[in-house]
């Protein structure tokens, strides 16, 4: 005979159930309100400029181009400022993103970047899409190059006396796997692939930039460079902070005066935000922070880490 739930145990689960749905329920009105952008004050120029901050790894495209779609349907809207606080990230979400922003300006918004503490790497490819780029005196910046980090656990499995049996249709089928050394086959495969993105981001500054191919090589060492060298370079146009970077953006949207920002952050849940972090700190593994090594594909990255 099956035993019923003790009515106190489920009114108590009822009850917790309708609490933490209320909270999570006056948790999004709070937020909401918070991050919903006044209207323009009586006098002010309803234009604006629309305002999206990119921050930490790169590794997934699709919240910042909502959010990037969601400020191109705002009429008022006239040019957008994209704050850059980034040490690159993956490969492809950053082109997809760089394409993004190059769209906006086909489709008539001017584009300013201002670039925070670190833009290197994916976060300087980004810049190169916009029509100008600040950055401070302070701003690491550059870092123009591809990494992959392939971790090799043949050792480690040794030791403890675990081997891996592979099946595979072709030698190359299960390249980059950290259960077998690296062969010089495999090595060339993978540099091929490398250099291939590596020339993707040459031509991405060189086009962006308006600067010749020849002269982008030499800077596209992997260095980083300081805000104030980088303008020395050509890498960025000005040196200023975000709010100078706001101005011009309003100047080049034909906004007069101090312009209105309308902030729109890319959409992003309590596990979406865990992974991110996640992703951040185990970029240099090709991991993206979700799954195990064994299980993770190779990683093309622009990337610049300090440790």
């Amino acid at each position: 005979m099956r035993r019923r739930m003790p009515r106190g145990v489920l009114v108590s689960l009822l009850a917790f159930l309708a609490v933490a749905g209320g909270l999570w329920l006056a948790s999004q009105l709070v937020v909401r309100s918070f991050l919903r952008e006044p209207g323009p004050r009586r006098g002010e120029d309803p234009r604006a400029v629309g305002l999206l901050r990119i921050q930490g790894g790169i590794f997934d495209a699709r919240g910042t181009i909502q959010a990037l779609d969601r400020l191109k349907r705002r009429a008022e809207v006239k040019a957008l400022l994209v704050r850059i606080e980034s040490p690159g990230g993956a490969v492809s979400p950053t082109q997809e993103i760089h394409e993004e922003l190059l769209r906006l300006r086909r489709s008539g918004l001017k584009v300013v970047a201002s670039l925070g503490g670190v833009a290197a790497s994916g976060g300087y490819y980004l810049a190169v899409a916009a029509d100008k780029i600040y950055a401070n005196p302070g701003t690491i910046t550059g870092s123009i190059g591809v990494v992959m980090v392939l971790p090799d656990v043949t050792k480690v499995f040794g030791a403890v006396g675990l081997q891996m049996n592979v099946i595979k249709s072709a030698p190359s089928k299960d390249l980059a796997s950290p259960f077998r050394p690296m062969t010089d086959r495999d090595r060339e495969i993978l540099q091929r692939v490398v250099d291939d993105t590596y020339s993707q981001f040459v031509r991405a500054v060189a086009d962006g930039r308006r600067m010749p191919r020849e002269k982008v090589l030499l800077l596209a060492d992997g260095s980083i460079f300081s805000g104030e060298r980088a303008k020395e370079l050509g890498l960025v146009d000005a040196l200023g902070t975000e709010r100078d970077a706001a101005r011009e953006a309003a100047r080049l949207g034909g906004i007069p005066g101090e312009p209105r920002l309308i902030e729109v952050r890319p959409e992003v849940g309590f596990w979406g935000l865990l992974t991110e972090m996640a992703r951040s700190w185990t970029g240099w593994f090709g991991t993206g922070g979700a799954r195990f090594w064994g299980d993770a594909p190779a990683v093309l990255e622009y990337m610049w880490r300090l440790s």
